[in-house]
């Protein structure tokens, strides 16, 4: 390797470190969870980490695009436990799976059109997640109704009965 001082490496570290410092803003944030973008608004390609704390309510939603299969979502489980439900039109369970980081289920991948939510089992839970982009804060979800809107009590009641069914 030759040493060119015009070379500058560019490197995003993914570490503990990091880990840790965005676990305490979302503790501290008022929805109990917190994104650390590694991309850019514009990037055709979102990729980001997740960090959730119990009592983050998610409102169950779906992404739907222009271009089939772009609607997708990739989960991996770097740190503690989620639980991912996924619902029909009305609301009800299609399947449940819990994610671990130190478990057999470790990470997911969601075809769009999907409607969905998480579950944070554990403190300090960390995603990697995975989409397509660029993000389109107006357009980038589709609600499902008959959902409480995040930051009511009912949300918090919701949450609590849904983090119930994973023990």
């Amino acid at each position: 390797m030759t040493n060119n001082a015009h070379t500058h490496v560019q490197l995003k570290r993914v570490d503990q470190a990091l880990f840790d410092q965005v676990a305490g803003v979302a503790r501290q944030h008022p929805r109990l969870r917190k994104n650390h973008n590694l991309h850019q608004e514009s990037d055709l390609v979102q990729r980001f980490l997740n960090v959730l704390q119990p009592g983050t309510y998610v409102r169950p939603h779906r992404h739907v695009r222009d271009q089939p299969g772009t609607g997708f979502e990739c989960f991996l489980l770097l740190q503690g436990a989620i639980g991912l439900l996924v619902m029909d039109h009305d609301g009800t369970i299609l399947q449940q799976e819990r994610l671990e980081a130190t478990g057999t289920l470790r990470g997911i991948e969601l075809a769009d059109n999907q409607f969905h939510t998480l579950v944070a089992l554990e403190p300090d839970t960390v995603m990697f997640e995975l989409k397509q982009g660029p993000y389109q804060p107006t357009d980038d979800k589709d609600f499902l109704k008959g959902f409480p809107s995040e930051g009511c009590a009912e949300a918090s009641a919701q949450e609590q009965l849904w983090r119930d069914l994973f023990g």
